[in-house]
């Protein structure tokens, strides 16, 4: 049996759909639902997933499977990290789900560094908000995750660096009528503009709407999933947004966008950063030097 069939077995059970895991996964829906039914010829041809209903359901025998296999993981991944132990050439992938501030502004110069001096080490990093991120790092789809709230989820089960701060601050295109008032802007003023933000699950929304209790008198128009297309659309046109800091110094450099300072609200929200990973999750050699890297200089 391959042992990464039986890994795509127990992230199956836990995405609940054959389509759903293998968008996250770099195969084909055919080639999982291929791995799955040589799982069950290994067994001498027993259903593990329930076929004849739409509803997503394990067999008797699936479950049974599911608690056995998920020992056997854990057996296997112990093991090869004891074993490489004996050699001093170990080959790994570290990959990160991140989103967009610690996945494109702060975590790339650090694993540029470390790649260029552990040449035995491949990085992968997925651009996902930050609920997608610790989704994936709790299905074991991914070894760490870059993000700006930890959303629903408990911090305690996670061992977690924190890489920075960031403050959130309104924005308007260069032109935009709001700028004729000066500097600093009335928030009574502000919200007579349409308004764009990001999706749920985003970190940056999340911290928004805990902060900002004001939100709720804007005048939301629009969600975006992507930072870039906020500020593309803001630019050239008359809606508001509101952007993390690290995005709003490059594009407003670029001329692209303007920050808006609000009267009453010198500061609109800011959040912590976080670099995660599994509490007490065992990694390999270089997963976890590079976790210590991180920890010794941020």
């Amino acid at each position: 049996m391959h042992i990464e069939y039986l890994r795509n077995f127990i992230k199956l059970s836990r995405y609940k759909s054959f389509s759903k895991l293998a968008n996250e996964l770099p195969i084909s829906q055919s080639t999982l639902s291929h791995q799955i039914s040589q799982i069950e010829k290994d067994f001498g041809g027993v259903m593990l997933i329930d076929r004849s209903t739409k509803k997503f359901d394990m067999t008797k025998a699936g479950k049974l499977l599911l608690e056995h296999a998920e020992q056997i993981i854990e057996l296997y991944d112990n093991c090869k990290l004891e074993i490489s132990k004996f050699t001093d050439q170990t080959n790994e992938e570290i990959i990160i789900s991140a989103s967009t501030i610690p996945g494109s502004h702060i975590l790339p110069r650090y694993i540029a560094d470390f790649r260029n001096r552990n040449q035995n080490v491949n990085f992968k990093v997925l651009i996902n908000n930050s609920q997608k991120s610790i989704e994936n790092l709790k299905n074991g789809l991914v070894d760490f995750a870059g993000i700006g709230s930890f959303m629903s989820y408990n911090e305690k089960t996670f061992d977690f660096i924190k890489l920075g701060e960031d403050e959130l601050k309104f924005i308007c295109s260069p032109n935009h009528e709001l700028l004729k008032q000066g500097k600093v802007i009335d928030f009574e003023d502000l919200i007579k503009y349409p308004f764009i933000w990001r999706e749920k699950g985003s970190g940056m929304r999340e911290t928004f709407q805990q902060q900002f209790s004001n939100y709720e008198k804007l005048d939301i128009e629009l969600e975006i999933n992507d930072n870039d297309s906020i500020i593309s659309t803001v630019s050239d046109s008359n809606y508001i947004g509101i952007m993390s800091g690290f995005m709003v110094n490059k594009a407003q450099s670029a001329g692209l966008i303007k920050s808006l300072e609000i009267k009453k609200y010198p500061v609109i929200a800011k959040r912590p950063l976080y670099f995660v990973k599994l509490k007490n999750k065992k990694l390999g050699k270089l997963k976890e030097k590079f976790w210590d890297e991180i920890k010794l200089i941020i």
